[in-house]
């Protein structure tokens, strides 16, 4: 087997970074080299395909739809692939602890896992699924994307739409990657435009 058998590889970083990419590339290479792979995607997102795991650039990857990763594993053990990968992890609905010690009997197995997801939501507060792999993964790849405002590495994804809810699914309409300086601006210039529109 490969050198990265039973190993965990976690690609993070802002929306636009190339996370989905990286994954789909590595995915793509494994099966280059003749390793038996699957990839899954949560069953929330459906942006571009509820078949495929497609990056904002548009590439694909054929992947199976899950709520959570409970049926991860049970997938692995009916079909046994030699690699998996999974998409917005962030988005399946587990507990911490389930994640871990599903991943971990998934890996237990000789598994190779490759991850992506979102490591910050549009506040700046870390998603707990992927705070808490950070730390566990074998190999973590810190991504960034440009920022919009100034064109130095993005560090965060702001909303540039309104609502309270965590998580809005959405793309270029609803979010703008940002530089921790770019962001902070844009917060206040929120505050500012929700304040005028009080008095409207």
């Amino acid at each position: 087997m490969h050198q990265y058998k039973g190993r965990m590889i976690l690609h993070t970083g802002s929306m636009f970074s190339g996370k989905t990419s990286s994954l789909e590339r590595d995915l793509k290479r494994f099966a280059i080299a003749n390793y038996k792979t699957i990839a899954f995607k949560p069953k929330i997102d459906s942006r571009y395909s509820k078949t495929e795991i497609v990056s904002h650039d548009l590439n694909k990857y054929t992947a199976i739809l899950v709520n959570d990763s409970e049926e991860i594993y049970d997938y692995v053990i009916e079909n046994n692939p030699q690699v998996i990968g999974v998409d917005e992890i962030q988005f399946l609905k587990d507990r911490p602890e389930e994640l871990i010690k599903n991943l971990g009997k998934i890996l237990s197995l000789g598994i190779t896992i490759v991850i992506a997801g979102l490591d910050m939501d549009y506040l700046a507060k870390p998603f707990e699924l992927v705070k808490e792999l950070m730390p566990l993964a074998d190999y973590v790849n810190k991504h960034h994307a440009v920022c919009k405002k100034c064109g130095s590495d993005a560090w965060v994804s702001h909303r540039k739409v309104k609502g309270q809810s965590r998580l809005v699914l959405g793309a270029e309409e609803e979010y703008e990657p940002l530089c921790r300086s770019c962001y902070i601006k844009a917060l206040e210039e929120d505050k500012i435009n929700l304040n005028q529109e009080k008095f409207l």
